[in-house]
């Protein structure tokens, strides 16, 4: 009569056997997921943690909530997904800003590596250089001549403080040798209106931005600012094409976790992210914006992060960009 008891002695220590974080990535998500968007409603990161959330939520049976935490150049929201509790139910997307705000300020709550788990690598945004239509230059080089002919007119819009639009034009600045006057706007919708009418000249802003802008004839494209070409501009050369070696600028970025946040949920996330980016109908929406679509593991992210981090740090010491 003792037998059933003695099954049920050791079926109970077999079960414990289960490793803690296998049975919490097994679980995950019991709830709903909170996604920080460090950013206002409607830009490329908002719209990325958006459509994938909404395939997160079908396939693992949860709610992923986009959460808009924008301020302090990104940085706001940032802080709340540092501070989060690391239990895989708050993550977050972050953009460009990530990997510059380091340098340009002191205070800052957060380190982009220490304090957070990456999950994956989701995008890249190709900046173009959209000129004043009426500009007599087509290409970089007659871009570069231009400038140095007539540098009280060198005037390059940018958006504000950090942003990548600000970086890529120091960068633009340090490998051309070009006189740049630049110009701060708070955003794109601000910017755009001065370079139409030619009060300013130059404008490096993102694809997804400018790309109506530049198919509509009220600015002219003379490159792109990434490595290869984008795929929403197939026709429009890239700046290193044109002459300006090692130019490679964009505003990327992709899912973190709080630091800490259990290894087997963060590798659940990649998997899942990663098949969210496969699916064609969400590849089409993103990349009709001219945001393309990455992916990869939390290792290759993790790497362009460290890359990253050494780019802009060169880029801001040159520049001779002081921290706030």
């Amino acid at each position: 009569m003792q037998f059933p008891t003695l099954i049920k002695t050791l079926v109970v220590p077999a079960a414990l056997l289960i490793a803690p974080g296998l049975a919490t990535a097994q679980q995950y998500p019991a709830r709903a997921v909170t996604i920080i968007v460090p950013a206002p409603a409607g830009g490329g990161i908002d719209l990325i943690a958006r459509i994938v959330g909404e395939k997160l939520a079908v396939k693992l049976g949860q709610p992923f909530i986009v959460e808009n935490r924008p301020g302090a150049s990104n940085n706001l929201g940032t802080a709340v997904l540092a501070n989060a509790k690391p239990d895989g139910y708050t993550i977050g997307i972050v953009g460009g800003s990530h990997n510059i705000n380091k340098f340009l300020f002191k205070n800052l709550g957060w380190d982009p590596q220490k304090s957070f788990e990456p999950i994956v690598y989701t995008h890249e945004i190709p900046l173009v250089f959209a000129v004043y239509p009426k500009l007599p230059v087509k290409t970089v080089p007659e871009l570069v001549t231009w400038m140095k002919a007539n540098p009280s007119e060198a005037k390059v819009a940018t958006s504000g403080r950090g942003s990548a639009q600000e970086m890529a034009a120091e960068m633009f600045r340090m490998v051309s040798g070009a006189p740049v006057l630049m110009v701060p706007y708070k955003g794109s919708s601000a910017a755009h209106p001065d370079l139409i009418a030619g009060r300013t000249a130059l404008y490096i802003d993102t694809i997804s931005a400018i790309q109506e802008q530049v198919k509509s004839g009220n600015v002219r494209a003379v490159a792109v600012s990434t490595h290869n070409r984008s795929k929403a501009l197939p026709n429009i050369p890239t700046a290193q094409e044109q002459g300006l070696k090692g130019y490679d600028a964009s505003t990327n970025g992709g899912f973190l976790a709080p630091a800490g946040t259990p290894k087997e949920i963060v590798s659940k996330l990649n998997a899942e992210v990663n098949a969210a980016l496969k699916l064609p109908e969400v590849r089409a929406k993103l990349e009709a914006t001219g945001i393309e679509v990455k992916g990869g593991t939390s290792q290759d992210y993790a790497a362009l992060i460290k890359s990253d981090l050494a780019k802009w740090e060169t880029v801001v010491k040159e520049a001779g960009i002081q921290q706030e």
